[in-house]
């Protein structure tokens, strides 16, 4: 199994990783809408269940529909990506299946079905059950789809701080033990957090956008402005919530992934007191020698920022890219050992692990039965096993993220989520203190904001795996080892027609979306035909001769 690692080819790697972002990237175009819509249609119908007015039991069903269809589109590009670990990154499922199956099993055991359960009762329910009950399956289902994402955010905080395992030599597989330090460590709780809220802020930049392109058409005046109400709201609320989460998840890097919030930086040369860089200029090639790299010749900074992002402190020490790779003394007076020495104690691990296995012939021992080698070897695994996955890299050069891309992808992201919280509280403004219908440019912005909303989120991605490369599971397994030993032609192959196969199945929700915001809203009574009439200030005539508001 060792000597399997090493004949990997790049080739296969590359297309391997390749092919996981293009499935996840496209799987995450539809969960933060899912998540932050469940939150839309939940306030809604909550307004039905208080008040009883038909208006609001309309306005519920109809941005329910468009959950829907987003909810079906998400759940068939994430099963494949779930077989993904099985195709492409068998050793890695096999080398740490015990840990990683566990959260994937409950989510898929506990809040898929949870989701599938109540999702037929709020589509299916209407009139069916009681108000109290329907609303309740309403939020049940948004709840589904919310600790669905805990679990899958879960397993991949644990990737990131592989805490509550330890590796077993005899079956050369980590194995869990401590359910709830995987489960609730702080690394996952901070990105589950920060997940959630920037996903609230799609769905809430999605449910403002189209109610938008309602007043752009003069159509629909009050379920648009009673929903730009509730979007704005929520928005507001989740931007500012993503800023403290997020805050929180970079103080976390810091300490866990010191090199990730280094290449965010582009930090170099690390010091105390230092900047917080807010615009600048990197050079967007990857260069191998990083003891030569130069301050950018154009920043714009904040005193003390990124210590106290990464300390907690103004005068706080912040490790920079070089004082990673060759090693540094910390605050606290002790040593952090270079890339050199790290890769010089992996490989210590690995050697004794092999010489464990040969002793044992490859059996599972009990303690007093180990030959007199196996136990010499033992010692020698617990002291470097920290540093089990170094002993796989051939240069302190792999262990140095794409810089510019992280760096630039950090930037747009926070860059755009303070875009949001200005935009929200104009919004929020306008809605409460004038005639909001008047505000074309608004409109228009707020339609524009719909893909910059999904930038944002994806770069947070781009932010966390990048920064982490080249680990599958931080120190412990890069992702070079982590990859299934296939032909790369054939995971080429496969790329190319997820490709074209996801592109087609977002297009295809594209276009149904497109469909039923322009069908618009069902009513069911006449009083509310009423009220979308009088609300667009139209004579009733040419809006009932065509067919509008018929249930």
């Amino acid at each position: 199994m060792l000597n399997l690692f090493l004949d990997i080819t790049a080739a296969t790697v590359d297309w391997s990783r390749a092919q996981f972002a293009l499935t996840a990237i496209y799987h995450w175009l539809f969960v933060p809408l899912t998540l932050g819509m469940a939150v839309v249609m939940g306030i809604a119908e909550t307004c039905y269940y208080r008040t009883g007015k038909p208006f609001w039991k309309d306005t519920a069903r109809f941005w329910q529909k468009l959950f829907g269809i987003n909810f079906a589109m998400g759940v068939a590009t994430g099963i494949i990506l779930e077989f993904e670990f099985g195709t492409n990154w068998s050793n890695y499922s096999w080398m740490v299946g015990d840990v990683f199956g566990a959260p994937l099993a409950i989510e898929g055991i506990v809040a898929f079905f949870m989701e599938s359960t109540f999702v037929a009762v709020m589509f299916f329910g209407w009139n069916k059950v009681s108000r109290g009950f329907h609303l309740a399956a309403t939020w049940l289902t948004g709840l589904g789809a919310t600790i669905s994402a805990w679990w899958i955010l879960v397993a991949n905080s644990w990737m990131q701080y592989p805490v509550g395992q330890q590796f077993n030599p005899d079956t050369m597989r980590f194995e869990m033990t401590s359910f709830w330090e995987v489960a609730f460590s702080p690394f996952a709780v901070d990105k589950f957090c920060h997940t959630i809220t920037s996903s609230w802020i799609i769905g809430a930049v999605f449910t403002v956008g189209v109610s938008c392109w309602y007043l752009l058409k003069n159509r629909e005046h009050r379920l648009a402005k009673e929903s730009i109400k509730i979007g704005a709201a929520l928005g507001l609320a989740a931007s500012l919530l993503a800023a403290i989460t997020g805050d929180e998840s970079a103080y976390k890097v810091a300490h866990v992934q010191p090199m990730k919030l280094a290449a965010m930086e582009a930090l170099y040369n690390g010091g105390y007191d230092q900047s917080l860089t807010l615009i600048s200029a990197v050079n967007p090639f990857r260069q191998p020698d990083y003891e030569k790299q130069q301050e950018a010749p154009l920043r714009v900074a904040m005193p003390y920022g990124l210590s106290v992002l990464a300390t907690r402190t103004l005068h706080g020490y912040v490790p920079g890219v070089n004082d990673l790779i060759n090693g540094y003394t910390r605050a606290d007076g002790t040593r952090e050992p270079s890339f050199a020495e790290k890769i010089a104690s992996g490989k210590k691990a690995i050697a004794a692990l092999a010489a464990y296995r040969k002793a044992t012939g490859g059996r599972q021992l009990a303690p007093d039965e180990l030959p007199d080698e196996a136990k010499a070897q033992l010692p020698v695994l617990k002291d470097n096993i920290r540093y089990f996955g170094y002993g796989y890299i051939k240069n302190t050069a792999e262990l140095v993220p794409h810089i510019p891309l992280t760096f630039y992808a950090f930037r747009v992201m926070v860059g755009l989520g303070c875009l949001f919280i200005l935009f929200f509280a104009v919004v929020l403004w306008i809605v409460y203190k004038r005639d909001i219908a008047r505000y074309r440019w608004l409109h228009i912005a707020a339609l524009v904001l719909i893909p910059l909303a999904y930038i944002a989120s994806e770069s947070g991605w781009v932010v966390a795996e990048m920064g982490r490369q080249p680990w599958t599971i931080q120190d412990m397994l890069p992702v070079g080892v982590a990859v299934s030993d296939i032909a790369a032609g054939s995971v080429a192959l496969t790329f190319f027609i997820f490709l074209g196969l996801f592109t087609t199945m977002l297009l295809v929700e594209i276009s149904i979306l497109c469909k039923q915001i322009k069908k618009g809203p069902e009513y069911e009574t006449k009083e509310i035909k009423g009220e979308r009439i009088e609300s667009k200030g139209e004579d009733p005539s040419p809006a009932l001769s065509r067919g509008e508001g018929e249930s």
